[in-house]
């Protein structure tokens, strides 16, 4: 832990941050933020634009079907002609995007203040109807309804005379209706994105929390690893200081491989391994008449992914606990193999006869919570005693890797013995 933040802490002082950045990053921010409101009112006016073309569709067809059947019965221009009952929707377009748009902004606290204000929107768009039919009457050159057997009277007469009447009725009627399920579509839209996008956040929340829980669990591992080591290296200063200066030139090479693994979720299988040889091999220069390590793996094991680190608790454990309250021989075998669907990894320790290994450390309990973050329940470790061997297994899912395969291949058999 220690290593770790006094890196962290140099890294701080030897880069400080320009007080520029925080205006810069205050700029991506807003810029960000505009583009986001931007894509929104793009999606919005996209569903309403929708919307509104289904409504004119099926305002303009069932027109013609009426006009279609009372033309079969001789009755002649009693609905206003298609192209004008469309070109009354296009003039309308405008005024709903902009109620609809002001409907939406609006709060609905305080409730009774916020109905009175959706209700004028709503009454003052649909009064607009039957003016803008009017001027699609006209621009399209409809003719003005008249009477029988009395001269034609203007058409904006008509609107303020009695048989207008029935227009305005008509038009408010139906485009308050329909104004009322646009904003309901609108609103439910927006509904929709708000439960999406807290879903996202969520989401994201909740991968931030598995990385950092994964981050301190690694962080847990690369100071007892540290500890242990350099307890072995202190046998060696004062008898064999060239033998110690060789251990801290290894020492040196995994440490290096630890940090550059603490920043990484998964590695690849043989940098794993690697570490693991460097670790096991610092551990039998301390006790080179005791313990013998066997490192096996298939080589198509090597070509894929494992959580970084994921072996060095289980090493270690191997090491301390298997070597501890005796002198007898200890033997350790780490192995691999890959199945169709799985991979997995085993570390065998022997145990003096009669010996009860119970292990819960913090090293177990780490190995077990990061497969549990990583891989949702979809792998397995298990560790207990396999007849007069103490075992620690780990089974999980087959990740291969994407890259070419490596020059060096995944090392085989590495044994130091007696």
């Amino acid at each position: 832990m220690t290593v770790l933040l006094t890196k962290s802490s140099l890294l701080r002082s030897d880069n400080p941050e320009p007080p520029l950045n925080a205006a810069v990053s205050a700029a991506e921010t807003s810029e960000r933020d505009a583009l986001i409101r931007q894509e929104r009112f793009t999606h919005y006016l996209i569903v309403l634009t929708v919307f509104w073309a289904f409504i004119a569709g099926t305002n303009v067809l069932y027109g013609n079907t009426m006009q279609a059947s009372m033309a079969m019965m001789g009755v002649k221009h009693v609905l206003t002609p298609w192209h004008a009952r469309l070109l009354q929707h296009v003039i309308l377009y405008p005024a709903l995007v902009a109620f609809v748009w002001i409907a939406f902004r609006m709060d609905w606290r305080p409730l009774g203040l916020a109905l009175a204000a959706q209700t004028l929107c709503a009454a003052a768009f649909s009064l607009l109807a039957t003016p803008a039919l009017a001027v699609a009457e006209a621009l399209v050159g409809a003719p003005v309804w008249s009477p029988p057997g009395m001269p034609p009277i203007g058409r904006w007469r008509e609107l303020f005379s009695a048989p207008g009447l029935s227009l305005w009725i008509t038009g408010v009627s139906t485009f308050l209706v329909i104004y009322c399920f646009a904003v309901a579509l609108i609103t439910g839209f927006s509904y929709y994105r708000r439960y999406r996008d807290a879903e996202l956040r969520s989401a994201q929340l909740q991968e931030s929390l598995v990385a950092a829980q994964l981050a301190g669990l690694r962080m847990q591992l690369s100071p007892h690893t540290l500890f242990n080591l350099l307890h072995a290296i202190r046998g060696y200063v004062g008898w064999d200081p060239p033998a110690a200066q060789a251990m801290v030139v290894q020492l040196a090479d995994l440490l290096r491989r630890v940090l550059r693994a603490g920043e990484l979720e998964v590695v690849p299988l043989a940098d794993e391994l690697e570490s693991t040889r460097l670790y096991l091999e610092l551990a039998w220069r301390r006790f080179p008449d005791r313990l013998s390590i066997d490192i096996d793996s298939a080589p198509a094991a090597g070509r894929h992914w494992v959580p970084s680190l994921i072996l060095q608790p289980l090493i270690e454990n191997a090491v301390v606990h298997g070597m501890d309250h005796h002198d007898l021989p200890v033997h350790i075998r780490v192995a691999s193999s890959a199945s169709a669907e799985h991979l997995t990894l085993t570390v065998t320790n022997t145990v003096k006869t009669g010996q009860v290994a119970n292990r819960a450390g913090i090293g177990l309990s780490n190995v077990r919570r990061r497969l549990e973050l990583q891989y949702a329940g979809k792998a397995s470790f298990t560790s207990g005693m396999n007849g007069r061997n103490w075992e620690a297994r780990i089974s999980m899912p087959l990740v291969p890797e994407n890259r070419s395969e490596r020059a060096d291949g995944l090392s085989v058999r590495t044994t130091r013995s007696l």
